[in-house]
């Protein structure tokens, strides 16, 4: 009887291990870091065809290439919204990273101008769409007139409307921080890695990164209808460049947030020159706003500690997406908080910048002081 009941103990005991190492690689995969890479365009939707090349296969190619580079990497995982020359309608591409979970989402396209411009641009969503910007959110988003019932998809929208595509902007904008972090380093490695020029980062409302809920960003890698650089997007080689120095920026991104927080932080807010000069004549005390000094965003979730942030007390975080914001004291005295950001980059948070928040709520620091003259 104590024979049996040994075997049946040691059954057990050796079932739970093997469900353990089962459930391992499962749980693994669940902590890796998801892209989601876009190539614009397909199946019928051509792109445009400068030169007489087609922007859905060099979209491909690139976004193929950057999959490949990515994937050699254990602790990413890379979701393509198209591997073929099929297409996807634009709603859907997003579905597809929301349903993901992703960390990042990447839209690959190619530009055309009328002229023989050239060089790459990496755009985030925003309502800045005056002059060339809304030319090229104007074409990227008519391709929903390719889609069936794009009119319940898209509610109206109206890609040659300014006013619509100030709109769409909104959703996301929580994550434009991150995202202009991202586009930076996409720019920067096409600079430096790739010796391309670049044309910088832009805003624009862009349909196909609307509705995502993580950092998105739509690249530009250069213009077919430039004679000397859509030759260059043509061959395997220049798809090649362009698809690691995007790898690389990726990669670079993803090693800034999951660094334990340190000196640097992901994104930045600059006032304007007319706010900037009006500071002296503004009150020092904001009686409806609440200012605090953002030192670091990182994927790490640590407690608020004085010991997690080089001495520093009076910490708070805040979790947006996948992203753990981490701020420094917390008062309506913009003099203070001005004093308190000066003491985190003593520390060595040199980067550090001032958010506002009203009732609750993050806005802009232009809006908060201004708030007082009206």
């Amino acid at each position: 009887m104590q024979t049996t009941r040994k075997y049946i103990i040691v059954f057990l005991l050796l079932t739970f291990i093997t469900s353990l190492t089962c459930f391992a690689p499962l749980h693994a995969q669940d902590d890796k870091f998801i892209v989601v890479l876009d190539a614009g365009h397909g199946g019928h939707d051509s792109g445009n065809l400068g030169n007489g090349y087609k922007e859905k296969n060099i979209a491909l190619n690139v976004t193929l290439e950057v999959g490949k580079e990515l994937e050699k990497n254990k602790d990413i995982k890379v979701i393509y919204t198209r591997k073929t020359d099929v297409f996807v309608e634009l709603h859907e591409r997003a579905n597809i990273a929301n349903k993901a979970d992703a960390d990042l989402f990447v839209s690959i396209h190619c530009n055309a101008h009328s002229s023989q411009a050239f060089g790459t641009e990496t755009f985030v969503l925003g309502e800045k769409n005056t002059g060339r910007n809304f030319e090229v959110a104007k074409r990227e988003n008519e391709v929903i007139f390719l889609e069936d019932n794009y009119e319940q998809h898209y509610e109206g929208f109206d890609p040659s409307s300014p006013e619509s595509t100030i709109a769409i902007g909104i959703e996301q904008e929580v994550y434009v921080e991150q995202s202009i972090v991202l586009a930076r380093k996409i720019e920067d490695h096409f600079i430096n890695n790739a010796k391309r020029k670049s044309r910088g980062l832009k805003q624009a409302s862009l349909l196909v990164i609307r509705n995502t809920y993580m950092p998105s960003v739509l690249v530009e890698v250069g213009f077919l209808t430039n004679n000397k650089e859509g030759a260059y997007l043509n061959t395997k080689s220049g798809q090649s460049k362009m698809a690691i120095a995007i790898k690389d920026a990726i990669l670079s991104y993803k090693k800034e947030i999951d660094q334990n927080v340190g000196s640097s932080i992901l994104g930045t807010e600059k006032l304007d020159t007319e706010t900037v000069e009006t500071l002296e004549s503004l009150p020092l005390v904001y009686e409806d706003i609440t200012f605090k000094v953002q030192i670091a965003a990182s994927s790490k979730d640590l407690e608020p500690k004085s010991y997690n942030f080089k001495g520093l007390t009076d910490i708070s975080k805040v979790k947006v997406g996948k992203l753990y914001k981490y701020f420094y004291g917390s008062t309506s005295d913009y003099n203070k908080v001005k004093q308190l950001q000066e003491d985190a980059k003593s520390k060595g948070y040199t980067t550090s910048f001032v958010v506002a928040y009203k009732d609750g709520e993050q806005i802009s620091l232009d809006e908060a002081l201004k708030s007082a003259t009206n």
